[in-house]
């Protein structure tokens, strides 16, 4: 928006606001934009505002090529219209053509600093008042003009002093950065205000361009101009006029008025879009608040659709924010359960399969080239050190239930096997494949039921692996993850949060242990430390190797025993007497620095996009690398101290690690006959575990908020992960299912933001980032671990604990059961507003939180003892708890704080269709009956006449009301009956001017 104001002597438009989404205005002194706002409007600015438009000049759909040509067209329809005197014609354009300042230029002369003020309210800093100055300046004019003698229409290119536009952008326009926070294909809205000494009325225009077209310097950035509002008034108005120019420009840019203003047909459908605005308008009381409190955009705006259903909405009686005013995610009804196409059930032999492969192949290029950007580098770094934490913890605890049939080497082995095939070939390439603890419990359970029986582990564990994989092709072949539609997020979160808390637990744990090995040295003090010592006594009496010892030919009678280290003194069967034998050094603090600031410094840069400092890119980046800075800066810290924390211990030769273990194991050969055949029992526990585990992960994986475009691929995924079944138990390396937490921070990492935003806007949610490149590089890497062990050897295990850390905090972030958790703790005046508080009780949004309590707390107990086996049969449990909770809550209930199940669904699609159908027979009849009567309109019988059906639109008006007394001599005007007819063969989509050629209009 620009206001007419005075610079020195010359007279020049003056950028004062502008608007993207919300209003940013020049700040005092014009040095800077203020931060963006909501726009406040005086509701008497709008009144006048329709006013102008009802009484002003309206051109739409104007030829406008410059703007000299589009300020002769305004002035000559104003003089055609009436509503100004020929002799203003020079005055006017005079005005309107002069230079436009924008906040990047600065005046190259000596001016107020109270730019936004109009000329007639600030003193001229060197010459006499405003008026005057504008008095000489249009004297000039006539003077030159009366010189010419010319007085006739101005024209494009007339004369270069009545135009001090520029007619192509300048330098300052196509260099603007500001261009960067405009949507692309974006279009300008350009509003004039001001106030002048020789109009006694005020000249209103607004125009509507047919095209867009670039105005020279009118603009402060190069965006083509569609709309332009003019205004010019009578001297002693300009706070007015200014909130008339405000009050249109905010329109302009609310969604519902512009799409009014592009489809407009004449000025009615103006004034009806602003009492459209109107109807929507909420009045603040001038009492209770300030109006010079600019109020912050909000983190959510409603969008068009939502609004656009407000009227039905505020015609059932519903209260301010609860009509119109919810925000993204609190609509009036809530999202149904619904989980896509890829879960339909065909009916047909491997017909799921089928559909997967023909719905992911497509997108294969695009997951490969899509991988190629900054954002996967950061993904991959973090979950690398993520998988390889898990794969080292995992192979550990695994070679000690196994006596090391499978260890940390066969861990490692095993991951980068099994993640790479299946990021390649699987359907859901952002899922991590990872070992999990009841696949741990299972593989412990086998190898103790194998030893106490003689039988071969290996051999019956391949024997297990291979039914299991024959039992996933069945499931594939039937289309069996169709069950997945029926867990819904009670389930889901049930399952999620379990695991996240492990993750938490597990961190939490590995820490408070380095506490018992390093503990802190209490008794420590520092005045007696000259009384602190420690020696080593030899053994009395001094041992005597043999030929098979190690110390064989070591002369012990020679040893000074009080210089050994104690490492030597222990080895050699001395003694260690002192106060200071057992000091450790005080390692556990120095780990808990690590472990708690790794977890923090991420959360911290996680959130620095966010923060008010830097440019948005320099935000962006550090809050995608910031588990990577994380890590660098606390190894550099440990490395800086130098103290000897516990580090990061990797493989470094490729070999099993049991000696005398092939990398093939053999199916025949150990074990009866017999156990071939009975493993299929153990093996179907296992398909369960890998069913549930698998698929449940890929439900929240794929979950709509997520926004993932290129499908999913449920029935293709168990496909592959019943061949890797088959694969790592032929090569003895685990077995590998869905990790839950780490694939919800795969995802995170991935998360894809809108790069131009409006000011003041927040970055939209585009979706996530999707490709196989970031999965193949993770599992690529943590297969050559092995050979980066001189690196990785100076990662302290602590670090990765606080990676542990952060994945199991972050992946509760979005669980409606952790928000739900926590207003147990809140009093009802500081709970958020969430949708579902507003349309359940919170005693019972309290009684469905306890029963998610308590079901976690089972899973919790059943996890920690040995029917932890049993795990993936409690998942079933679960559904079975969500079903009885039908009995014990309502389904408007459920359909807030959980899903409706599809059974429920589609008994209420049945219920509603009976209804329809019922309601339909009984209009039929009374159409039949209507059709008896000759004067009765019957509904045609051909599709052709059907096709041709019009719309009558009545619209009556009458006397204004029967409530005002008629006096005498006074005649109450003629209804009429104006009827509108349109063509119902022309969608709703088809524009207002072809509507308006099929149609027709007629006046009674």
């Amino acid at each position: 928006m620009d206001t007419l104001q005075r610079e020195g002597d010359e007279l020049e438009w003056k950028e004062s606001a502008r608007w993207v989404k919300f209003e940013e205005k020049v700040e005092t002194g014009g040095e800077r934009w203020s931060k963006p706002h909501v726009s406040t409007l005086s509701l008497h600015s709008l009144f006048e505002l329709r006013t102008c438009l009802q009484t002003g000049t309206v051109l739409l759909d104007l030829d406008g090529y410059s703007l000299p040509q589009i300020v002769d067209e305004i002035i000559e329809r104003q003089i055609g219209e009436g509503l100004i005197s020929p002799d203003l014609r020079e005055q006017i354009s005079f005005v309107l053509l002069r230079k436009h300042r924008h906040q990047t230029k600065k005046s190259g002369k000596s001016s107020n600093k109270g730019g936004k003020s109009t000329p007639t309210r600030s003193p001229a800093p060197s010459r006499g008042g405003a008026g005057a100055n504008f008095n000489r300046s249009t004297e000039d004019l006539r003077m030159k003009q009366q010189q010419s003698a010319s007085y006739g229409r101005l024209r494009h290119g007339n004369s270069r002093s009545m135009n001090d536009i520029a007619d192509t952008p300048g330098p300052d326009q196509l260099k603007n950065k500001f261009m960067k926070k405009i949507p692309r294909d974006a279009e300008a809205s350009n509003v004039m205000v001001g106030e002048v000494d020789f109009l006694d009325k005020p000249f209103v225009a607004f125009v509507r361009l047919a095209q867009a077209t670039t105005l020279g310097g009118l603009t402060e950035v190069a965006v083509p101009t569609r709309f332009l509002f003019v205004l010019l008034g009578p001297q002693g108005k300009a706070k007015s006029y200014n909130e008339i120019g405000r009050a249109i420009a905010t329109l302009m840019v609310d969604d519902l008025f512009s799409d009014v203003a592009y489809k407009a047909r004449d000025r009615e459908d103006l004034i009806a879009g602003i009492d459209e605005f109107l109807d929507e308008v909420i009045v603040l009381p001038p009492g209770e608040w300030d109006p010079k409190i600019r109020i912050e955009p909000p983190k959510k705006v409603t969008s068009a659709d939502k609004r656009k259903s407000v009227f039905s909405v505020n015609e059932q009686g519903l209260l301010n924010g609860a009509a119109g005013g919810a925000g993204e995610g609190e609509d009036e009804t809530p999202h149904p359960h619904e989980l896509g196409e890829e879960l339909a059930f065909t009916g047909r032999f491997c017909g799921g399969l089928w559909l997967d492969i023909k719905r992911k192949l497509p997108w294969f290029p695009s997951d490969i080239y899509e991988g190629f950007h900054i954002q996967s580098i950061s993904a991959v770094l973090f979950i690398y050190l993520g998988c390889i934490t898990n794969a080292i913890t995992f192979g550990g605890l695994l070679g000690d239930a196994t006596d090391n049939y499978q260890g940390v080497m066969e861990s490692f082995l095993g991951t980068a096997l099994a993640g790479t095939v299946f990021c390649v070939f699987g359907g859901q390439p952002l899922i991590i494949l990872s070992s999990t603890g009841p696949i741990l419990i299972f593989e412990k359970l086998l190898y103790e039921f194998s030893k106490n029986n003689g039988i071969d582990y290996m051999e019956l564990r391949l024997w297990i692996g291979m039914h299991s994989c024959l039992q996933c092709f069945i499931l594939v072949a039937c289309d069996a993850s169709y069950v997945i539609k029926y867990m819904t997020r009670f389930t889901e979160e049930g399952f999620s949060s379990l695991i996240s808390f492990i993750f938490i637990s597990d961190a939490i744990k590995k820490m408070v242990g380095s506490f018992k090995y390093y503990p802190i040295n209490t008794d420590f003090k520092p005045d007696y430390v000259t009384a602190y010592k420690c020696e080593c006594l030899a053994p009395n009496p001094l041992p005597v190797p043999d030929n098979s010892s190690s110390l064989f030919g070591l002369d012990f009678t020679a040893l000074d025993w009080s210089q050994l280290s104690k490492k030597e003194c222990l080895k050699y069967g001395g003694s260690l007497v002192g106060k200071t034998c057992k000091y450790v050094p005080d390692l556990a603090l120095m780990s808990f620095i690590l472990f708690f600031g790794t977890y923090s410094m991420t959360v911290s840069l996680k959130k620095f996009k966010f923060s008010p400092y830097f440019p948005t890119k320099i935000r962006k980046l550090i809050s995608d690398f910031s588990i990577f800075m994380s890590i660098m800066t606390f190894v550099g810290l440990d490395m800086l101290v130098g103290l000897k924390t516990p580090k990061l211990i990797v493989p470094t030769e490729l070999r099993p690690t049991r000696p005398g273990r092939g990398w093939l194991v053999m199916p025949f050969g150990k074990n009866p006959w017999w156990v071939y055949v009975a493993s299929f029992v153990p093996a179907l526990l296992v398909t369960i575990l890998i069913f549930m585990d698998q698929q449940i992960s890929a439900v929240i994986v794929n979950r709509k908020e997520n926004k993932l475009k290129k499908g999913c691929g449920y029935h293709l995924d168990l496909l592959w992960v019943g061949v890797l079944m088959a694969v790592c138990s032929f090569m003895g390396l685990p077995w590998y299912v869905a990790a839950t937490v780490i694939s919800i921070a795969h995802i995170d990492s991935l998360k894809m933001e809108s790069e131009s935003s409006a000011p003041g806007e927040a970055p939209q949610f585009l979706g996530v980032r999707e490709q196989r490149m970031t999965g193949i590089l993770v599992f690529v890497l943590t297969g050559v671990s092995i050979f980066m062990a001189p690196i990785l050897q100076y990662i302290p295990m602590p670090v990765l604990y606080g990676v542990f850390l952060y994945m199991g905090v972050a992946s509760l972030s979005g669980i409606q059961f952790w928000d739900r958790l926590k207003l147990f703790w809140m009093p009802s005046k500081h709970q958020p507003d969430f949708s579902y508080l507003r349309h359940v009780p919170l005693r019972k949004v309290h009684l469905f939180t306890l029963v998610q309590i308590i079901c976690l707390a089972v899973l919790w107990i059943l996890k920690s003892t040995v029917l932890a086996i049993l795990f993936p049969v409690m998942i079933l449990g679960l559904m079975g708890v969500r079903l009885a909770l039908d009995m014990i809550f309502s389904q408007h209930d459920l359909a807030w704080l959980d899903d409706i199940l599809p059974d429920k669904d589609k008994k209420k699609v049945d219920d509603k269709k009976g209804k329809d159908k019922k309601k339909s027979k009984q209009d039929d009849s009374d159409d039949e009956d209507k059709c008896h009567d000759p004067y009765s309109n019957c509904p045609p019988t051909s599709e052709s006449e059907a096709d041709r059906s019009i719309t009558l639109h009545l619209k009556i008006s009458s006397c204004p009301t029967a409530a005002v007394p008629m006096g005498p001599g006074m005649a109450c005007p003629v209804p009429q009956v104006k009827i509108e007819m349109d063509s119902d063969s022309y969608s709703d989509t088809d524009h207002h001017d072809d509507r308006r050629r099929h149609g027709s209009e007629t006046t009674l």
